[in-house]
């Protein structure tokens, strides 16, 4: 291996769900201004599961472009980043490694930590390919947004998958060192074992961002990180899109920059379109935004991307990556614009029923309606056991 060997994302490809609500259906429902959803917190629609879809479907569709493009013969770990997982032990990357029909001679893992996890699963990955630059890593950051009906919190919920190959010399974005890092012990999101939705203080979550950025920004300073003016373009996690512009204007504020809607519009304007219309998809938005910065902005060869990345409760990470020469051939845009149109529009009454529809406790036959058309579906429980079908 080279000294200036670089290591990074090769590939990324995304999934999202069957269904779609509009904040339209949701504000006309609850008596809302429209614009407190459009402009107030940046949304326009959510996308919601099907009865027989959940994070492992997702997330194997995902991922199946990519090996299709790419083969499985390098692959020797899956990492699957989520924070709504389905069982409390077994990894639900190991359902997707079945569906996708892996080599058994590969680790599979999930790790947690609210919406940062995808980022530790791509610096976990970069180790090991690091390590052995032979070897590739399959990323997966898959994830359900729910919160109560009728709640705050609603109207940024969400659904979607991305999947990332991790590479030596990648074609798609070289990871940098150093990263500027930032935990703290902070409640304003949390969701304990027996509860199926989230718990938030919405206020204090969007402190605990702010937070979050200033202090992962200065440690990146101090670990000898690139100055701002550097950067073309940031890629935040986005909650709820109005986020990821507080966020760099707080940056830019904190570094003593200019705060003008040019200078903020320029740097998030082309990451935000994916989250808006998906809505909340927690580990997987920070790289919904990056595919969406990809998609979109004029020609991005060797300019850097910063990234922050936050998880609730809290954890957060600032890094920079390059975008590699070539990088345009091997996008997904079509693919991703499909992803997201081949939903289907679904009324307030029928997103009520697929949200709180859950399968019983009791371990018993229990088969999901078929709803979806994609090419996994969660076909149902039995003895305790979730049950998969490829179609």
């Amino acid at each position: 291996m080279s000294s200036n060997s670089s290591f990074g994302i090769h590939d990324l490809s995304f999934a999202t769900t069957e269904y779609v609500l509009s904040h339209e259906a949701l504000a006309a429902y609850n008596g809302t201004e429209i614009g407190k959803y459009h402009i107030g917190i940046g949304q326009r629609s959510m996308s919601v599961p099907a009865a027989d879809e959940d994070i492992v479907t997702l997330g194997a569709t995902a991922a199946a472009p990519i090996i299709a493009r790419h083969g499985s013969d390098r692959i020797r770990t899956v990492v699957f980043a989520t924070e709504s997982s389905i069982d409390q032990a077994k990894s639900a990357g190991v359902y997707v490694h079945s569906l996708l029909g892996l080599s058994s001679a590969c680790r599979v893992v999930e790790l947690k930590q609210a919406c940062y996890g995808a980022t530790a699963a791509l610096q976990f990955a970069i180790g090991l390919v690091r390590r052995d630059p032979d070897q590739q890593v399959l990323v997966i950051a898959s994830d359900v947004s729910r919160y109560e009906l009728d709640s705050p919190g609603e109207a940024t919920q969400g659904a979607a998958a991305v999947a990332m190959l991790v590479a030596a010399d990648p074609a798609l974005v070289r990871i940098e060192n150093p990263s500027g890092l930032f935990t703290a012990d902070v409640m304003d999101f949390w969701r304990p074992n027996y509860l199926t939705t989230a718990l938030v203080d919405g206020q204090e979550s969007v402190q605990a961002y702010l937070q979050a950025v200033a202090s992962s920004w200065k440690d990146y300073g101090e670990q000898g990180g690139r100055a701002l003016e550097e950067f073309a373009a940031f890629c935040y996690h986005q909650p709820f899109t109005k986020m990821a512009y507080k966020a760099h204007h707080h940056l830019l504020h904190h570094t003593g920059h200019e705060t003008d809607k040019a200078a903020i519009e320029k740097a998030i304007g082309q990451t935000v379109a994916y989250n808006a219309t998906i809505g909340n998809s927690y580990t997987a938005s920070v790289y919904l935004a990056l595919a969406a910065l990809l998609d979109q902005a004029d020609d991005l060869t060797d300019q850097p991307i910063g990234f922050l990345s936050y998880g609730s409760g809290s954890v957060a990470e600032f890094f920079a990556g390059t975008v590699a020469p070539g990088y345009r051939e091997h996008l997904r845009t079509e693919a991703n614009l499909a992803a997201i149109a081949r939903r289907e529009p679904v009324d307030h009454a029928r997103y009520r029923e697929l949200h709180e529809r859950s399968f019983p406790s009791d371990g018993g036959e229990h088969l999901t309606p078929r709803q979806t058309t994609g090419p996994f579906r969660l076909a149902g429980l039995s003895g305790h056991k979730r049950i998969y079908q490829t179609r």
